[in-house]
């Protein structure tokens, strides 16, 4: 199978819009056609579309993704200028034995320049090159996994004395002392000019588009990291060691010292040194995570982030793929709102690369509006469930078959992962974008646990239904709700969830309750909806946010102190423990889950004889089974479901 799969710039466009779609293809060209979604599921009524608009036919390229997260400073002539230095900093491995080197503070490019690593065996290094020698220094030392350490290393150009320092923040009984090593060497500092200086990465190949792809990224924190511009003395060392500010003790000599427990919010790396060498980081690494000075007594990092000053970082973080576009199509002034996609075709292979087109704002076509989870898509996207024991024996009485977009998903690991996943090293993912190949958010895509569409594809059974009954609709998605609030659903009688509406930011849940209180209605037509705590970064809005927090049915647990989202600050988990309970919305909330098939279907309770809901059984017979059928699972119960709690919420009035 040949390489044929993009993404979008956006999720969703108005008519009038134009929306850009990024693609790698191994193929000379591929067709394109924008077509607009009915019906998914090949086992039932199949495949079904309209075609919008047919596309020149586009050259094939191959594009690649650098992943893993980093942090960037930008050349500079403070930087350059450095003849001897100490670089000293905290960090908390969680991979030291990786088998490469990993980089902690790097100038580094060809074999020249200097770097502070974690070796292959796990101890602390550091490099020098120039004049194409290079030499390396190791403690032989090796770092334990998850614990803090001071580490520094000191370069006198001068004498040439090298000395690194590696010192454990939690001593036991058998522990080696501080342990301080001291090398002579003939090379001197010889950067390149041109090349950044990197925080937790060392400087690999460029990609044809210029782009930096590293290498050794390390996995672990790194807190509070300094540059000094002298060999600084063990006395001065030491000082560091027990929290005097950098400025005190290097003076002048001062060249960068990073507080990572400023903009933790954001993108920015900011330097309190003279220089004001800011950076970046690239690859959205964790923040609000505890530093080596966490003590216990706070846990939320807005109220001391000195306690916060770390970020963790991953060999498998990704933002955004940063892929050139192939193409763009602009959303005609007449086109329908609904689920749309770009489809790319080249022989055998093809792909869909969804996107929603929702009315113009506050001119709605129709007295009914779906609300397109795509919160819950995203948190799903390129889910492997590594830390879900899914493929055990017994979860199901159903054989278990992956989908070929699996398949290629297991093949392409830089197309990062869910936030059910885990990285390499073992902690939760949060961060989940949508600027990225997700071959599991195709209308074609059966998921292998329930071996039909669900999500995207799930919720074309309600599109296939409501065209089939000719009810008009228009759509609009989670992004679009979060950003602009109640007005989106005013002019509407009444907001369709889709199958799984799991995923929910304050933003989302005010204008819902807003929209309810005023008088709208809604259609629950899901399960397991409205319950996890969810945030969108402020300035990278294709990013959401997911803090698992210590309870409910989960995928992995944040570690203590680190249940705070780092865009908003807000309390992570789920809503029920932030006392706003799915039961409060809907009448119902997530109960259980179950994958055996056939589902057995349900009997009528005595509720469903009271006459307020007579119209709802009008055909159906007293004690006849309802949904005992079906295209997902043989029937109407199964996968996530609800259940009516009056102790969390359900209305007095609520019939079951």
């Amino acid at each position: 199978m040949a390489e044929l799969i993009g993404y979008a710039d956006k999720l969703s466009v108005t008519p009038g819009e134009t929306i850009a779609f990024k693609v790698s293809a191994d193929c000379p060209q591929y067709e394109v056609r924008i077509v607009r979604l009915l019906h998914a599921d090949i086992s039932g009524p199949g495949f079904k579309y309209e075609l919008a608009d047919e596309l020149p036919a586009v050259p094939g390229h191959r594009q690649l993704i650098p992943i893993g997260s980093y942090g960037r400073i930008n050349p500079s002539p403070q930087l350059v200028s450095l003849r001897s230095l100490t670089v000293q900093m905290w960090v908390y491995p969680t991979t030291p034995r990786k088998g490469e080197a990993q980089g902690l503070l790097t100038h580094w490019s060809n074999d020249g320049g200097w770097a502070l690593v974690v070796g292959e065996e796990g101890d602390l290094g550091f490099w020098l090159g120039s004049n194409g020698r290079v030499e390396q220094f190791y403690t032989g030392q090796q770092l334990r996994s998850h614990h803090w350490y001071f580490v520094s290393a000191s370069f006198e150009v001068t004498t040439g004395e090298m000395s690194i320092t590696q010192h454990a923040l939690v001593h036991y009984p058998l522990d080696s002392p501080l342990n301080i090593r001291v090398w002579h060497t003939g090379l001197a500092l010889e950067p390149n000019p041109e090349s950044p200086l990197l925080i937790a990465a060392i400087e690999g190949d460029r990609l044809p588009d210029a782009r930096l792809k590293p290498k050794g990224v390390f996995n672990g924190k790194i807190d509070s990291p300094c540059l000094f511009a002298k060999s600084l003395p063990p006395q001065s060392i030491e000082l560091l060691r027990q929290g005097v500010a950098p400025a005190y003790v290097g003076g002048a000599d001062l060249a960068a010292a990073w507080d990572f427990s400023a903009d933790i919010a954001g993108a920015r790396i900011s330097d309190t040194g003279p220089h004001g060498l800011h950076g970046i980081v690239v690859n959205m690494p964790m923040r609000a995570v505890t530093g080596h000075t966490w003590d216990r007594s706070e846990f939320n990092f807005k109220h001391n982030p000195s306690q916060y000053g770390a970020i963790h970082f991953h060999d498998d973080d990704l933002e955004d793929s940063g892929w050139q576009t192939d193409f763009e199509w602009t959303v005609p002034k007449g086109a329908r709102s609904g689920f749309y996609a770009a489809h790319l075709r080249a022989g055998e292979d093809q792909d869909y690369i969804p996107f929603f087109v929702r009315p113009l704002h506050g001119k709605a076509s129709a007295r009914a509006v779906v609300l397109v989870p795509t919160m819950t898509y995203l948190a799903y996207a390129n889910d492997r469930m590594k830390s879900f024991p899914i493929h055990q024996a017994g979860i199901t009485n159903r054989q278990i078959l992956k989908d070929p977009l699996d398949a290629l998903l297991e093949e392409h690991p830089e197309y990062a992962m869910s936030i059910y996943d885990v990285h390499s090293d073992g902690s939760g993912c949060c961060y989940s974008t949508y600027l990225r190949p997700i071959p599991n958010m195709r209308p074609n895509y059966r998921m292998w646990l329930v071996g039909s569409p669900r999500h995207l594809g799930g919720d074309l059974y309600l599109i296939d239904w409501l065209e089939s009954k000719g009810i008009a609709y228009d759509v609009i998605t989670d992004h679009d709700l979060h950003h602009e609030g109640a007005s989106l659903l005013e002019n509407y009688a009444v907001m369709l969830t889709g199958t799984h509406p799991e995923y929910w930011t304050t933003s989302k849940m005010t204008a819902l309750q807003t929209y309810l209180n005023s008088g709208g209605r809604m259609m629950y037509l899901g399960g397991n909806g409205f319950y996890w705590v969810t945030a969108v970064d402020r300035e990278r809005p294709h990013v959401i946010e997911v803090r698992r927090g210590n309870a409910s049915t989960r995928a992995w647990n944040s570690a203590p102190g680190e249940q705070y989202h780092s865009a908003t600050g807000e309390l992570g988990g789920i809503w029920r423990f932030r006392g706003l309970s799915p039961q409060q919305i809907a009448g119902v909330g997530f109960s259980a889950m179950g994958w055996d098939s056939p589902t057995p279907g349900f009997q009528r309770q005595p509720g469903s004889f009271d006459p307020r809901v007579a119209f709802i059984f009008d055909g159906i017979g007293d004690s006849e089974i309802i949904g005992n059928f079906g295209l997902v699972l043989g029937g109407a119960a199964g996968d996530e479901l609800d259940r009516l709690d009056f102790s969390l919420g359900s209305p007095p009035h609520t019939l079951l």
